[in-house]
């Protein structure tokens, strides 16, 4: 078989890794990505859930963006509350069209170290960083500049294990809060250190962090972590199931263009403040659903029975007419049965609601359920 990193593809630093891993490799948002390793889909995905698994999420946007006000022009493009946001400390948003759709949605940290009063780190998914980071630079113009880091890759440490398994190689990483960031130094054997950005996040609904290192460090820092007896790599398979029982959007399935973040069920990334004053592209629909009411929203769907429901599966009333659509579906492991999210006329979106879902011509059982399919265990610190 082909290597797919000669069709054109770009590689990630950690592309040599991968392959020496066994590494099914296949082509993603224009990289040649690690889809599953010989351990399997299946075996990968409970692995997180009970121990720590490393991913490579390097083909992801990294920036910097500076100015004089940067949360306050940031501001006028997402309606996340970034003023408020205390250093250190990390928010999820999305950027918007003037229709209120999403372009993407990011992570937004606010660096704690000294001399970064004016800066802000973005994160943003790897299909769409041209695009956004185009969309930054011509709507805020001067006022702000925008560094890319293409020279640093990105690791996602997760799983119950992972704050045990980082704290060898850096032990301040024990108290960081669920969403915060700081830089350290991750001591690798033998006594070097790399300097990296920690982020205690993630997009597994576990525990865990996601690490960014220069690039040519990378492949040391990746083995020095998978040589941990709690650590297996992780795939893209598994960082798919593992999201979608977490209840997680992927951009272009879940949310895109053509859906507000009141309908993606959303509402709770933007504040009161920006609420009130709004100020964001869409304002004027978004307040107006979120006092309103939409006509659709995105729910949590169990099929009753085993066969899996997948994406543009139609989702019918008890009477056969159409109220909506699948939009994530698959197999979910943890809860061994299958799982899936879709949009669905408003009316039908309370949970324990019977619906059908057409597979393969016929009309299967359904139900409405709440997210998460597999509960939430991020770090909470002790009050």
């Amino acid at each position: 078989m082909a290597d797919p990193a000669a069709a054109d593809l770009k590689t990630t630093p950690l592309h040599a890794l991968h392959v020496s891993l066994g590494a099914k490799m296949v082509p993603f948002a224009g990289y040649s990505m690690p889809v599953q390793y010989p351990l399997g889909v299946l075996k990968e995905h409970l692995h997180t859930r009970a121990q720590a698994g490393l991913f490579d999420v390097s083909h992801m946007g990294q920036a910097d963006l500076t100015g004089d006000d940067v949360a306050a022009a940031l501001e006028e493009l997402i309606p996340g509350d970034l003023k408020a946001l205390a250093a250190g400390r990390i928010r999820y948003s999305t950027l918007l069209t003037e229709a209120g759709g999403i372009i993407d949605d990011l992570m937004v940290t606010r660096p704690a170290e000294p001399g970064s009063e004016k800066r802000l780190f973005l994160v943003v998914n790897a299909a769409c960083k041209e695009g956004d980071f185009d969309h930054i630079v011509r709507r805020l113009g001067s006022r702000v500049q925008l560094k890319r880091h293409e020279d640093r890759a990105l690791l996602a440490l997760q799983g119950p294990a992972a704050a045990g398994v980082l704290t060898r190689f850096v032990p301040a990483c024990a108290a960081m809060p669920f969403m915060s960031s700081r830089v350290d130094s991750f001591a690798l054997p033998g006594g070097a250190k790399i300097e990296v950005r920690l982020f205690r996040s993630g997009y597994t609904g576990e525990d865990g962090y996601e690490i960014s290192i220069p690039a040519d460090k990378a492949e040391a820092v990746a083995k020095a972590l998978l040589a941990q007896a709690e650590v297996q790599p992780i795939g893209l398979g598994a960082r798919d199931s593992l999201r979608l029982e977490a209840g997680l959007c992927l951009y272009g399935s879940d949310i895109d263009i053509n859906t507000t973040p009141i309908e993606a069920n959303l509402s709770w990334i933007i504040s009161k403040r920006r609420k009130l004053e709004g100020g964001f592209p869409g304002a004027g629909k978004i307040i107006e659903q979120i006092n309103t009411g939409t006509e659709r929203l995105r729910v949590g769907i169990k099929p009753l029975g085993r066969a899996p429901a997948r994406a543009h599966t139609e989702i019918l009333d008890e009477l056969g007419d159409n109220i909506g659509e699948i939009t994530s579906g698959g197999f979910g492991p943890s809860v061994n049965g299958p799982v899936a999210m879709g949009y669905v006329k408003t009316a039908f979106a309370s949970p324990g609601t019977q619906v059908q879902l057409v597979v393969r011509g016929q009309a299967m059982p359904a139900e409405v359920v709440a997210l998460p399919f597999a509960p939430h265990r991020y770090f909470k610190t002790k009050p």
